[in-house]
């Protein structure tokens, strides 16, 4: 599987963002995929996931009711809607893929697009 996000940038405070992953390969529909973020100097950590039948999603309790994830298998695509965004949001966040339904580690990843909130 080989990932590709998109869709990040600059934003005001209270502002939203949509970030866009591409996925190619065959197993993509089939696998729990999320997406993480990394601040300067830190390790990447969780944001969110969403298993392969869209029918169980996950947060990091500081994105709760202000990120949804989902995805199109279809397209073979994943979204990142976020909103009420904060300074606090500023990272470079990533895409990834585990390589199975709903539980596993996440070893395909894309490259990373930098999300700037300013205040």
């Amino acid at each position: 599987v080989q990932l590709q996000a998109s869709g990040g940038g600059l934003v005001l405070a209270g502002g939203s963002l949509r970030l866009s992953c591409a996925a190619s390969g065959r197993t993509f529909s089939t696998n729990l995929v999320g997406w993480f973020r990394q601040f300067p100097g830190k390790e990447r950590e969780f944001v969110a996931s969403i298993n392969a039948g869209s029918t169980r999603t996950t947060y990091a309790d500081d994105v709760k009711g202000r990120f949804a994830i989902s995805r199109d298998n279809a397209k073979k695509m994943m979204y990142l809607q976020m909103s009420n965004l904060t300074p606090e949001d500023t990272a470079l966040y990533f895409c990834a893929s585990a390589t199975s339904p709903n539980v596993g580690r996440f070893i395909y990843w894309g490259r990373g697009t930098q999300v700037t909130v300013s205040s």
